[in-house]
């Protein structure tokens, strides 16, 4: 394949690529993937066995059921 030719190859590559992305985006997105973004970052820092983690899970499921 010369220089000209692999545009042909590549851009329908790129292009399914490029869809293939956007609809898993998409989904994530649907799928609530992305709601709770700080609660499970923050988990690391606390121990399951301490009153104020146990504390904090309840406030956070409480203020998202109300």
């Amino acid at each position: 394949m010369n220089g000209d030719t692999i545009w042909y190859l590549i851009l329908p590559i790129a292009l399914i690529l490029l869809v293939v992305v956007i609809a898993v985006f998409l989904w994530s997105v649907k799928s609530n993937q992305f709601e709770d973004l700080d609660r499970h970052g923050n988990n690391i820092l606390f121990d399951d066995d301490q009153d104020a983690h146990r504390r904090a899970q309840r406030k956070d499921d409480d203020d998202k059921s109300a």
